[in-house]
């Protein structure tokens, strides 16, 4: 095993790990039979449209685990917490697939779309054409490009796959740098990352910071570290139109219940 493998931020120990998983998928599943899955998938929802109601927009995140938590819900069921989250006025849901060090996969993310309407966005760590195709061959609406792990000329390769192939990827950012590396790639929805992937440190301040640099005419997501209805009420004042929010709903005993409180709602008496 490389050194680098065990050294580096937290970042680069995951991009390690997920290149050497996907060089291996790569050989046993080839690209061709993705394009194949790919005519036989189910339509695309339009993920853009969900996340810009005239509401507080929240792309619930179905993640057993985290990095920085560790596990988060133990047992998970995808099924379960889809419909529930759905039925809970989630805007879209987004589902982990990475597997080592968040416990996600594919087959959660195709068992979640199968049981609700809502647009899925696959969050994963993405730096190769074949996960485009792997991704809307099971069935995903969106996927998640980190700016922080591609180059310029890659990150435009993968924003124009995804439309190419109908989803419209949400490019993430966590500086002002990265920031005008996604508006210059064209990226059509942006999402600011609270955390910083490097350290796993947590600053909401981030997202009020870089608000200002994202035009209107881009769809801004708040990402991460968000605890309550005033956090979304201000943050859509400062100009953010959807926020996502994973954490606070899987240690929840009642995700629910978690979503209505960010939603404003007020639990109904017993």
């Amino acid at each position: 095993m490389s050194a680098h493998a065990d050294s580096g931020t937290v970042l680069e120990r995951i991009l390690y790990a997920r290149r050497l998983e996907v060089d291996h998928r790569k050989r046993v599943l080839p690209e061709a039979a993705l394009r194949y899955g790919v005519n036989a998938a189910t339509p695309v929802r339009d993920f853009p449209s969900a996340l810009t109601s005239n509401a507080l927009n929240i792309i619930a995140e179905l993640k057993p685990a985290s990095p920085s938590k560790g596990i988060l819900r133990d047992p998970f069921h995808p099924v379960e917490l889809a419909r529930t989250l759905e039925a809970a006025g989630a805007a879209v849901l987004s589902v982990l697939t990475e597997g080592e060090f968040f416990r996600g996969s594919l087959k959660n993310l195709r068992d979640a779309r199968q049981a609700v309407k809502l647009p899925v966005f696959r969050k994963d760590f993405i730096f190769d054409t074949w996960q485009v195709w792997e991704t809307r061959a099971n069935d995903a609406d969106s996927f998640l490009l980190i700016v922080a792990a591609l180059d310029d000329e890659l990150l435009r390769e993968l924003i124009a796959l995804g439309r190419q192939v109908g989803m419209e990827p949400l490019v993430e950012v966590h500086t002002a740098a990265e920031l005008d590396r996604a508006l210059a790639a064209e990226a059509r929805i942006i999402g600011v990352n609270n955390r910083d992937l490097k350290t796993l440190d947590l600053r909401v301040a981030t997202s009020f910071e870089l608000i200002e640099r994202i035009p209107d005419t881009c769809i801004a997501v708040s990402e991460s570290g968000l605890r309550t209805h005033d956090d979304l009420t201000k943050l859509r004042n400062a100009g953010f139109d959807a926020f996502l929010i994973g954490e606070s709903l899987m240690l929840s005993p009642d995700p629910a219940a978690a979503l209505g409180a960010f939603l404003g709602r007020s639990a109904l008496p017993a």
